[in-house]
């Protein structure tokens, strides 16, 4: 097997997460200079600058599969680089809070396609044993993405003075154009390829990856596997699929209500609450960043050791005591240090849990023929919940304020719920050919 080629395809394109993650974190740097720029309300502030870019991340998510269907994957990830290149220049050149706005929001389009698109590639070239681990390396860059995010925030906040925040969002530019130039040099998924009935593409790929294979018996088995040739929301959506859209939901959803971007985008603020010198919370945030990358590279590792599940209890037993943890420093008034160790064990449970296992999950469970549509519905589930927190966040906590224990303990709950799901509802799916998978979720059998 030309595994090389295969590890070669999916660092490429798990690319897309280094920008989704330097894009989505980089407003941290820039949250409070633009609202004092500008004069905005904490509610304007959250709903259309903070927010702005994960509703369009919402969109981007749940329409994502739509060009992943017609256009194919490759096409769909070249067009992602070009949104978040678009993005970042319009967004570090804004005159205003309108056109930032607008930009900001082209942006999220970029960054809920790529958590559609980029899953599925990697998931349909890699084989069983190694899936986790290669749609995993999309995860490790999410969290790369935000490190390199929070340093840049860090070094230009303390170079450039007041226009620090154009340079934090405009910089994306450059690793935006040289992804967009990689992609080129992908092919197109095999999978997608036999669904638009290219067999002798497909057959050329599948060839490409692995000379020694039965190529003819691998396209068979991809082809019975596409019971449903055309595969509408309506069909989606017809009850069949009930079980893994579930799964998809509800692990989406648990992401979310973790807390994990109401800290990551507001990490300065939460500092500062905590008693942290508002000069230091930029440097605050940087410790963040480097645990998420260690455990995600040890959520990597594990993940097609252990499991998805065993990692997935893990870190509920540690987003379970680490939130308590917070609770109790907001509470008591505990100081810096130890709010910053609370917070980076936080983020360790999520890296090698949640953050680890989130995108490779999703993108195994439902079949070739509603993959498309079933990541766009659980990546599109998991933006919903997170724009929707980050809007609401500034007003709860101005609500709050004293009293930011409470947030803490809730998100503790959630995660109580989802050991819970972990525990009695979540499949295994380690080492388990997608078309197994299929038949052990759906009940599709070969043709």
């Amino acid at each position: 097997m030309k595994s090389n080629k295969i590890l070669s395809w999916s660092i490429t394109v798990a690319l897309a997460g280094f920008l989704f993650g330097f894009d989505t974190i980089v407003i941290s740097g820039a949250d409070k200079p633009i609202q004092a720029l500008w004069g905005t309300s904490d509610w304007y502030h959250s709903t259309f600058i903070m927010a702005m870019a994960l509703w369009g991340t919402v969109i981007g998510a749940l329409f994502g599969g739509i060009p992943c269907h017609r256009l194919g994957r490759k096409k769909t990830l070249f067009w992602i680089g070009v949104l978040y290149l678009v993005s970042a220049l319009g967004s570090g050149l804004a005159p205003d809070e309108y056109f930032f706005s607008f930009f900001r929001f082209i942006g999220g389009l970029g960054v809920g396609a790529s958590s559609v698109a980029a899953p599925i590639y990697i998931s349909e070239i890699a084989p069983a044993d190694k899936r986790g681990r290669l749609v995993a390396m999309y995860q490790f860059n999410i969290v790369f993405g935000i490190l390199v995010a929070y340093l840049s925030n860090y070094f230009l906040g303390n170079t450039l003075g007041e226009n620090a925040w154009r340079w934090m969002l405009g910089i994306e530019a450059f690793p935006a154009a040289i992804y967009s130039v990689m992609v080129l040099g992908i092919p197109e998924s095999p999978r997608w390829l036999v669904q638009r009935n290219d067999v002798e593409g497909a057959s050329a790929i599948l060839k490409r990856i692995n000379p020694l294979a039965d190529i003819k018996a691998q396209i068979k088995i991809i082809q019975d596997s596409l019971t449903v040739k055309t595969a509408g929301i309506k069909t989606f959506y017809s009850g069949k699929y009930n079980k893994p859209i579930t799964l998809a939901f509800l692990i989406a959803f648990f992401n979310q209500l973790s807390g994990i971007n109401f800290v990551l985008y507001y990490a300065p603020r939460i500092f500062e609450s905590m008693g942290i010198d508002p000069d230091n919370v930029l440097a605050a945030s940087v410790p963040i960043g480097v645990v998420n990358l260690v455990f995600t590279l040890l959520g990597m590792y594990l993940i097609d050791r252990l499991g998805r599940k065993q990692l997935m209890i893990f870190g509920s037993i540690g987003y379970i005591t680490f939130l308590l943890a917070v609770a109790w420093a907001s509470f008591t008034g505990g100081t810096g240090g130890l709010v910053i160790f609370f917070i980076c064990g936080f983020i360790a449970s999520h890296a090698i849990g949640q953050g680890a296992v989130i995108w490779v999950f999703i993108s195994e469970i439902f079949p070739n023929s509603v993959r498309d549509n079933g990541m766009s519905f659980g990546s599109g589930t998991h933006w919903v919940f997170a724009a929707t927190i980050t809007m609401v966040t500034l007003p709860i906590m101005a609500a709050l304020k004293g009293n930011e224990w409470v947030i803490y303990c809730f998100f503790a709950g959630m995660m109580v719920l989802q050991l819970l799901f972990v525990i009695f509802m979540m499949p295994e799916t380690k080492g388990v050919p997608l078309e197994e998978l299929q038949k052990k979720l759906t009940g599709e059998t070969d043709n």
